[in-house]
């Protein structure tokens, strides 16, 4: 790899994933409704869907993706609507007040699937991530260089996103007494579902 360019890279690409959005708020969503158990197969799920989505960036499949309007919009308008219901499921946990307690458990299988899934599809259906692979990172390498390079620094920023992820869910994993008062916890449902509303919204109206 180019050494310097890829400095320059993760630095930048440290800001960005520093920078609370929507899988910073499903990770959270799903830490709070499964514990660190859940947080960590969602955290997984979302470095997941980076992975998949900077190596077809690399492939040239992510630009198809772009110029095909109807295929881009209709991957946009899946992503909007997954925000939205995951804002809802949220709002309405908060506003229910009934939680199970955080007893520790290892996950089982449905718990693993279900993080995981929600990592995935909110990363993948949000077209910010693929335009970020297409548009930024190629500005850190030279003319010319190659698709093994380009997926480098691709898988790159999903180690770095996973990293951050997960210190995240360990974080509030360390503060799972805080985290387990009930009035808490429909706080930070109500505020969660209120940012993925807000990150579905922003994404409806920044591209008709």
């Amino acid at each position: 790899m180019q050494s310097t360019g890829w400095w320059t890279f993760l630095l930048v690409a440290a800001v960005l994933v520093a920078v609370p959005g929507p899988d910073f708020a499903v990770v959270v969503r799903n830490t709070l409704a499964g514990g660190r158990p859940r947080g960590l197969w969602c955290a997984v799920g979302v470095a997941t869907s980076n992975a998949v989505q900077g190596t077809a960036a690399a492939a040239g499949l992510g630009a198809l993706v772009l110029r095909v309007e109807p295929l881009f919009q209709a991957i946009r308008w899946a992503g909007i609507c997954y925000l939205v219901l995951l804002a809802v499921q949220s709002i309405r946990s908060a506003v229910r007040g009934e939680y199970a307690a955080f007893d520790g458990a290892p996950a089982g299988a449905a718990v693993a699937w279900a993080g995981w899934r929600q990592g995935f599809l909110s990363n993948v259906t949000n077209p910010k991530v693929l335009v970020f692979y297409l548009a930024v990172l190629p500005q850190f390498l030279s003319p010319g260089a190659g698709v093994g390079l380009l997926a480098g620094y691709a898988l790159s920023h999903a180690v770095l996103g996973l990293a951050w992820s997960v210190a995240l869910v360990l974080l509030m994993d360390r503060a799972r007494r805080v985290l387990a008062r009930r009035r808490v916890r429909r706080s930070l449902d109500a505020v969660t579902g209120v940012a993925l509303l807000g990150f579905g919204a922003r994404l409806a109206t920044e591209r008709g």
